[in-house]
């Protein structure tokens, strides 16, 4: 008896689920879709590192020993284009001085600079028209400073900003930016 009672009813609650489900408006304007844009974040190159032997494209070795006051054995360039970073060495093993150039887009060459001389490093701004800072600690000197899509990074075994600075002027003059 409970089974020919509870048949009709299952048919009832079926036949009123699809009714309900009929009955349901249907919109008649779609949903506004909302696009943001969002620029991607800059992609920093690597650090760049020493792969061969070379010269310097941009700045002379000889100023290189004079203005950072060590004799210069042997220099190192990195396999960047158009502007290779050169590595000078104080001895077989030790890099006394580094130079890193970049070109290309003018957000990355600003966190270049500040990742370099992040906030709270000294103020640079030498040569005119270029922005960044130097941070100096016991390893050495780091000066860095950027204009529209170049930056150019100066890494010293000294403790004395002066020595970075004329090297990044210098390096700066001779790849004309």
């Amino acid at each position: 008896m409970k089974r020919a009672l509870l048949l009709p009813l299952l048919g009832v609650l079926a036949a009123c689920g699809t009714d309900v489900a009929q009955n349901v408006p249907v919109p008649t304007t779609q949903p506004q879709q909302v696009t943001t844009t969002t620029s991607a974040a800059p992609t920093v190159p690597p650090v760049p590192q020493p792969a061969k032997d070379g010269t310097c494209p941009y700045l002379a070795t000889a100023f290189v020993a004079e203005a950072n006051g060590q004799r210069v054995p042997k220099v190192k360039l990195s396999t960047d284009e158009p502007h290779p970073a050169c590595f000078f060495y104080a001895n077989a093993t030790e890099v006394q001085l580094t130079v890193r150039v970049y070109v290309g887009d003018e957000r990355v060459a600003k966190t270049i600079v500040n990742e370099a001389a992040p906030d709270g490093s000294q103020p640079a701004n030498s040569p005119t028209g270029w922005s960044g800072g130097y941070v100096s600690n016991n390893s050495g000197v780091v000066y860095a400073v950027a204009k529209s899509d170049a930056a150019v990074v100066v890494t010293s075994n000294q403790k004395q900003s002066i020595k970075a600075r004329r090297i990044a002027e210098e390096a700066i003059k001779g790849l004309k930016l």
